[in-house]
């Protein structure tokens, strides 16, 4: 059976940050997961894990000014030096926080870079990222970002990764395969997931159209979870969607899974 880890950025936005995690453990959650953990202190954020029975599953290396309009910085040849230090900062929170795994938002490519430098960029990043993170003994991953919600992300597809991750040549560095973005740029979901799948540490969900609750759209997420468990899928489920009508009101559709 999937386990499903609650994104915090997405649902429970009634709430206050800090206040998601324990509206999360009271919806019968065990994990979560969220954009970035950085506006907080290592002991708040801890402190809401160990209170509530949560594991903290993911969250992103730091991606620049979000509110801003970065999506991630990795590809943008200026800002390697930032990158870098955000690597540090990421695994200084994964330590504190116990979390096994982080991932890298590639970025959206910026007008004045080639594609050839905005990926020997990437490249060379993921490169120092995935090192530097296996010394501290957490993984890497990385995620296609459909570029409909995000013009320009410069990682868009699954081949695509894979092609950069053979190239980067790190066995710390993994897939994290997001079903709604891959429905808008590829399809195929079952075929791709079952043909990557050793390659594959992270799934994440939400239905498409409109990016919500499983069962609002046109994935047969039914199929696929069924697909999961018979490949063996063991990781977690990142929800991370829009809820149609609120959070709790659109919970639902776990309610015949788990």
């Amino acid at each position: 059976m999937p386990k499903f880890a609650a994104n915090l950025s997405m649902l429970f936005t009634e709430e206050e940050f800090l206040d998601r995690f324990d509206a999360a453990a009271k919806t019968g959650f065990k994990g979560v997961e969220y954009l970035f953990p950085y506006d907080y202190t290592t002991d708040e954020v801890k402190k809401r894990l160990d209170d509530n029975g949560l594991t903290q599953v993911l969250f992103n290396l730091p991606a620049g000014d979000w509110g801003g309009g970065d999506r991630g910085i990795a590809c943008d040849p200026s800002r390697v030096e930032e990158f870098r230090s955000g690597v540090d900062k990421a695994i200084e929170y994964a330590k504190a926080l116990d979390c096994k795994q982080v991932n890298c938002l590639a970025g959206i490519k910026p007008e004045s870079v080639s594609d050839a430098d905005a990926h020997k960029t990437l490249a060379d990043n993921l490169r120092f990222a995935a090192d530097k993170l296996e010394q501290a003994g957490i993984l890497l991953i990385a995620e296609p970002i459909n570029t409909r919600d995000i013009p320009g992300f410069f990682l868009n597809r699954t081949e695509q990764a894979l092609a950069l991750f053979d190239e980067v040549g790190s066995n710390n560095l993994k897939l994290q395969y997001d079903i709604y973005h891959m429905q808008i740029m590829e399809g195929d979901l079952a075929p791709t997931i079952e043909k990557h799948f050793d390659r594959i540490a992270h799934v994440q969900l939400a239905d498409n159209p409109g990016r919500h609750e499983p069962g609002t759209g046109e994935i047969n997420y039914p199929f696929l979870f069924e697909h999961l468990d018979r490949l063996g899928y063991a990781g977690w489920i990142g929800c991370e969607y829009k809820p149609a009508a609120g959070t709790k009101e659109g919970l639902g559709w776990l309610d015949g899974i788990r």
